[in-house]
């Protein structure tokens, strides 16, 4: 296992619609081990193919006792509202509060391409959403009010200078 290196705003691969997972082998899993062991080592609670610049349709999790690997998914349900802060190891975690459903519903496939289904709510549900949309070439702050999304980005790219 190895952890990789993650991307960041404003890299293009996090804009892109990623590409569909077809090979559900060895490499998969050798993969799934690295972002799961890059996910723990930046503290995140999420994290998608893009983030670490590869443009697939692929996230692993471990969020309040939800632990999985989701290749090619799609939220299938949701409903309720829920608002409240989130960040993106894309983005430097700026935090910025953000409104999405409190419940979702995820479809997604395996390490052996086996398609299931699960239901999550509040912050698990959140995840799901989050990490959903880097797949659909989305970050959190895309769903930010212009002027926000401009503060968030203004921030994101000083802290980077101070780095």
């Amino acid at each position: 296992m190895s952890i990789r290196k993650i991307t960041e705003y404003p890299e293009e691969v996090l804009a892109q619609i990623g590409k569909p997972v077809e090979k559900f082998d060895e490499e998969l899993e050798k993969l799934c081990e690295d972002m799961f062991e890059t996910m723990y080592d930046a503290d995140g609670v999420g994290l998608a193919a893009p983030q670490i610049g590869l443009n697939l349709r692929l996230f692993v999790m471990d969020c309040e006792d939800i632990k999985l690997v989701a290749a090619n998914p799609e939220i299938i349900a949701s409903e309720g509202e829920q608002s409240s802060s989130e960040g993106c190891l894309s983005v430097g975690k700026v935090p910025a509060v953000v409104i999405r459903p409190a419940k979702a519903t995820l479809r997604a496939q395996n390490l052996k391409g086996e398609w299931f289904e699960r239901e999550a709510e509040g912050y698990a549900a959140r995840c799901f959403l989050h990490e959903t949309d880097h797949c659909d070439g989305k970050l959190f702050i895309d769903h930010l009010p212009k002027m926000r999304r401009e503060m968030i980005i203004t921030k994101f790219k000083k802290e980077k200078r101070w780095k």
